[in-house]
C-alpha cells in the first residue's frame, strides 16, 4: 500500500470515527435522503437516514480521493436540515471542498418528484487530481438498499 493510500485509509476512519455517536429516538414520520452520488461513470445511492446529532452521520468513501458525507438532521426542530459534505482525500488530510445546505422547510417530501431531487445537480471538483464528483439528493420513504 502506497503513503498516500495508507493515508486515504487512516483519513476514512477517522471521519468514520467522527460519526459514530449514540443515536437517538427520532420522529416516526421522518424521511430517509438518499443522495445519488456518480464519479468515474458509476453511480452509487447512499442513503442518510434520519439523525439528531450530525455526527452520527456516516462518511462513504468515493473512489480514492473523494469522502462523501449527508446529514439529515431532524432534530432539535430549529435545526432540521440535510447537508452535504464533499471532501478531498489530500495527502495532508481531509480537506472539506464543497458544502451544501438546505432547511427541512425546503426538502420536499416523497412524492414532489423533480429531476434531480430537492438539492438540483451539483459537480464537485477535486483540486489536486482533477477528480469530478456528481451529486442530488431526493427525500424517501425508506431507506436504499
Amino acid at each position: 500500500m502506497t503513503h498516500r493510500h495508507r493515508w486515504a485509509h487512516r483519513a476514512r476512519a477517522a471521519l468514520l470515527a467522527m460519526g459514530m455517536g449514540a443515536g437517538l429516538a427520532l420522529p416516526a414520520a421522518a424521511q430517509t435522503v438518499r443522495c445519488h452520488v456518480s464519479y468515474g461513470g458509476v453511480t452509487k445511492v447512499f442513503a442518510a437516514p434520519p439523525v439528531s446529532n450530525p455526527y452520527d452521520a456516516p462518511v462513504q468513501a468515493e473512489g480514492s480521493f473523494f469522502l462523501f458525507r449527508a446529514v439529515n438532521q431532524v432534530e432539535p426542530l430549529d435545526l432540521a436540515s440535510v447537508k452535504v459534505y464533499v471532501y478531498a482525500a489530500l495527502d495532508s488530510g481531509p480537506r472539506l471542498i464543497h458544502q451544501g445546505s438546505w432547511l427541512a422547510s425546503q426538502t420536499p417530501q416523497s412524492g414532489a418528484r423533480t429531476p434531480h431531487g430537492f438539492t438540483g445537480l451539483h459537480a464537485v471538483y477535486e483540486p489536486v487530481r482533477d477528480g469530478e464528483l456528481h451529486y442530488w439528493c431526493e427525500r424517501v420513504d425508506a431507506p436504499a438498499r
